[in-house]
């Protein structure tokens, strides 16, 4: 077996017992019905985060830690907003205006999300739910991202903290 594959093979493997998924590898599938009982949380059967393979601890330097990034690999909204209309209807909302929803990066772009995968991309309520709301969840996501640039926090325990339960993270990896 080729050595790019053998790393593909136990990155592949170490994500999934995880509970994230690698985007391209072809092992995980799209739910038709999330449930919102684990809000402010996403339903992970629906979305267990995905990864961007670019990104890794090797290459934080090149890729998340540049200014600019995130925005360079943004989706348009003309799919972002499309995406959540159709999941939206999956988690069954019952408030169904758009704008009351943040078509959101369970692993953030900042922390080698996946921009464009379903698995990594869910509506999350702009409102306060279970005591959060989005902007919380931006204030972790923000406070991850510096500890990982600043060498205090490595990349695969932010996003595995992050992707397992955002109101937890900061704790998760040493940080308050």
């Amino acid at each position: 077996m080729p050595r790019l594959h053998q790393l593909t093979v136990v990155a592949s493997s170490l994500a999934l017992a995880a509970g994230v998924v690698i985007a391209g590898t072809g092992t995980a599938h799209a739910a038709t019905s999330c449930s919102q009982s684990y809000l402010p949380l996403q339903d992970s059967s629906c979305q267990p985060g995905a990864l961007n393979s670019d990104v890794t601890q090797d290459t934080i330097y090149d890729t998340i830690c540049v200014s600019g990034y995130s925005s360079s690999i943004r989706p348009p909204v003309s799919y972002t907003n499309a995406l959540k209309v159709q999941q939206i209807g999956e988690y069954g909302y019952s408030d169904t205006n758009t704008a009351d929803y943040e078509e959101d990066h369970l692993i953030p772009l900042s922390l080698g999300g996946n921009p464009r995968s379903p698995q990594n991309l869910w509506p999350q309520p702009r409102y306060e739910v279970g005591g959060y709301s989005a902007s919380d969840k931006d204030t972790v996501e923000y406070k991850l991202y510096q500890a990982v640039c600043a060498g205090t926090v490595q990349l695969a325990p932010a996003q595995q903290a992050i992707a397992t339960d955002w109101t937890t993270a900061l704790s998760a990896v040493g940080l308050s």
